[in-house]
């Protein structure tokens, strides 16, 4: 079995940074993409970003220019760094984990998913 656990958030004040860390254990594979998601109270969960195998980073416009996506594949690590934070940015935020080929259209795409960090952003 495949388990993704999320890392790294917190409370932090509006403009502050933080990195996510998520860490794939288990059977892994060599996952296609991978990408955050999250979930604000009362909201449906969103695309954050997306990283392909090779490395090519997909972002919401939301985030854009604020957050990064990487991986450390020998570590079976993705990372999003978060700079720039925003009250809006408070979510839940979750990673998953797509195995097979091709760029993930929605979320039901991914095979694993972790259980989420919460991420506090006070204004």
């Amino acid at each position: 079995q495949v388990q993704l656990v999320e890392s790294g958030g917190g409370l932090v004040q509006a403009g502050g940074s933080l990195r996510l860390s998520c860490a794939a254990s288990g059977r892994t594979f060599s996952f296609n993409a991978i990408g955050w998601y999250r979930q604000a109270l009362g909201k449906q969960r969103e695309l954050v970003a997306t990283i392909s195998s090779g490395g090519n980073p997909n972002y919401a416009d939301s985030v854009k220019g604020r957050f990064t996506i990487s991986r450390d594949n020998a570590k079976n690590t993705v990372y999003l760094q978060m700079n720039s934070l925003k009250p809006e940015d408070t979510a839940v935020y979750y990673c998953a984990a797509k195995r097979s080929t091709g760029w993930p259209i929605t979320q039901y795409e991914y095979d694993y998913w972790g259980q989420g960090t919460q991420v506090t952003v006070s204004s």
